[in-house]
């Protein structure tokens, strides 16, 4: 469960940078989730943002979790 989380949240961070990143510089939108979901479109930074802190979270929760 802990691995689990700490992966998920590494790849909420990952593509909350370089999506970020892309909308900024608008260049490799493909590789980036937060671009390929169409309601988001015109609120990527705020949706790079959100997905960031919800990485941070999983990796907070990955840290709180015992190991047994």
């Amino acid at each position: 469960m802990r691995a689990t989380l700490w992966i998920l949240g590494s790849v909420c961070v990952v593509q909350a940078g370089g999506g970020a990143l892309s909308a900024l510089w608008g260049r490799g939108r493909e590789w980036f989730l937060v671009h390929r979901v169409g309601p988001l479109e015109g609120y990527e930074i705020f949706a790079c943002i959100v997905l960031g802190v919800l990485g941070l979270a999983l990796w907070a929760a990955g840290a709180a979790v015992r190991m047994e």
